[in-house]
This record gives structure tokens, C-alpha cells and sequence, in this order.
């Protein structure tokens, strides 16, 4: 870091101001902030998140796949990461940007709540995510969007059962609330038709876990830049439920199970 940066840090932070800390860092140190305006389009993208209500909260998955065109870039790659203790966000788009977001988003969160001594509402977490997604626009319009896909449990509300909120976005920062089940990326559609059949109201906390990954098996099914669970390498989805509690990841031991099980009921009835 630059001795005008150190300084500029240092004024900024003396001053009252703003409890955005992408507002503060853009003010204090602009060359500090994530380059979001690259214009290399070979950059390995990232497919497939879905999320899902249920019983006790909500539930985000993402396959492991990053491609770069025709070519897969990498086989374990993470897409699903908690922003916060009871709030979640998957990335679809250019991975490379949309990782940065994340990372920076998470920083901001922490940043308001520990500026103005409390946290921000779950549509006030989906809000400050939606302008950051504004910021990335111009990148946008040149290839290299970043959808994501959010979801919380609402601490505010004292119905499990209906604290779970799901948000998708547009590349213009437009921000969406979405009911019971949502999907992004280039598998989205299959996902989506496979949700539509598979969820229901009052699912446990074993039976949405199976809907989500069984949703990924048919994206990946149809949708070459999906990768389904990998029993080779060892590698399943990335599944994490949030709660009142707080956020999970789901074990690979356990994913392994759900996974052979949908196998298993496949093999069954082939071409089903």
C-alpha cells in the first residue's frame, strides 16, 4: 500500500461518513477496490446454484463446475458461501468477479453492523447487495456479468417455517423476491422444471436436502456446463442451511449418501 493511500485511509477513517464500507474504501483508497472492469472473456464462469425453503429455514446448493467456453476450468470449485451467520449467497457469472463481490459483500456487512451497532434487515442485506451488483454493470455490458442468487432467514419473523427468503438479481442490480424456490446459472431451467415437481411445503431438513441435489443431478443431466456429483473424486455439491441457529454446511459424508441413493432410484427406472 502507496504512503498516499495510508493516509488517505487514515483521514477517511477519522471522519464521520457513510456506514457503507464499499462507499469508505471507493473514497479513501479507489485503487484498493476489486477491479471490476476487466475486459479478458476468457475467464472461467461458474453455473448452477438453486435455493429452496423448508421447514426449519432455507437451503442453497451449488455444483462444482467452472468452465472457460468448451472447456471445463475447474472440476471443485465453490459457488455457495455464508455472507453472514443467517445470511447466504451463490454466485453464477464470471467467477473470478463474482468471488471478489462476495468476498467484498461480506466485509460490508460486517463494516455497517459493527459501524452503527446492529445489523441490517434481511431486504436491507438483499438491497446493499443489489447496488453492488449495479456497480459491476459496465463489466456487464462487455460480457463479464455476475447474477447471484441470496437467501437468509429472517430473525425478525418467529415462523420458521416462513423465515426463509430467497432474492435472485438482474445484471442492472434489480432485485427480486422469490417464493419457496429459485435457480441461476446455465443450468437454471432444468433445475427449476426439477424443483417445480420435487418441493413441497413442510419438507424436513433431510428431504430438502435431497430436492436440491436431486435438482442438480437433472441440471447437470442437460447442461453441459453443470457438473453433477463426482464419486470418482469425491466431489459432491456444496449444500448450506441456515437457520435460526445459524448456517451449516452440509458434510460430503453425508451428501455421499443422498447421492447414492438418488443413483440407486435412477438405475431403477432408466431414461425416467
Amino acid at each position: 500500500m502507496s504512503r498516499h493511500s495510508e493516509l488517505g485511509l487514515l483521514r477517511y477513517a477519522t471522519s464521520p461518513g457513510s456506514s457503507s464500507f464499499t462507499e469508505f474504501l471507493n473514497a479513501a483508497a479507489p485503487e484498493l477496490m476489486p477491479n471490476l472492469t476487466r475486459t479478458h472473456v476468457d475467464a472461467p464462469h461458474g453455473t448452477t446454484i438453486v435455493a429452496a425453503t423448508f421447514g426449519e429455514g432455507v437451503v442453497m446448493a451449488g455444483d462444482r463446475r467452472a468452465t472457460a467456453g468448451n472447456l471445463i476450468a475447474q472440476r471443485d470449485i465453490e459457488k455457495v458461501f455464508p455472507a453472514d451467520d443467517h445470511t447466504l449467497v451463490g454466485i453464477a457469472g464470471t467467477a473470478g468477479i463474482a468471488v471478489e463481490l462476495v468476498r467484498l459483500y461480506q466485509v460490508e456487512l460486517e463494516h455497517y453492523e459493527k459501524i452503527e451497532g446492529t445489523q441490517l434487515t434481511l431486504d436491507g442485506k438483499a438491497n446493499r447487495l443489489a447496488t453492488m451488483i449495479r456497480g459491476n454493470l459496465a463489466a456487464a455490458m462487455q460480457g463479464l456479468a455476475v447474477v447471484p442468487l441470496f437467501a437468509g432467514y429472517d430473525t425478525a419473523i418467529t415462523d420458521p417455517a416462513t423465515a426463509g427468503k430467497i432474492y435472485s438479481f438482474d445484471v442492472t442490480g434489480g432485485r427480486y423476491p422469490e417464493q419457496y424456490y429459485h435457480s441461476v446459472g446455465s443450468g437454471s431451467l432444468f433445475a427449476r422444471g426439477a424443483l417445480k415437481k420435487l418441493w413441497r411445503p413442510g419438507l424436513d431438513r433431510t428431504g430438502v436436502i435431497r430436492v436440491v441435489v436431486e435438482s442438480l443431478f437433472d441440471a447437470a443431466d442437460d447442461d453441459s456446463a453443470t457438473g453433477g456429483p463426482d464419486l470418482t473424486r469425491g466431489i459432491y455439491p456444496v449444500v448450506i442451511i441456515t437457520t435460526a441457529t445459524g448456517s451449516e454446511r452440509v458434510a460430503d459424508d453425508e451428501l455421499a449418501g443422498v447421492v447414492q441413493s438418488i443413483i440407486a432410484d435412477r438405475t431403477g427406472r432408466p431414461g425416467a
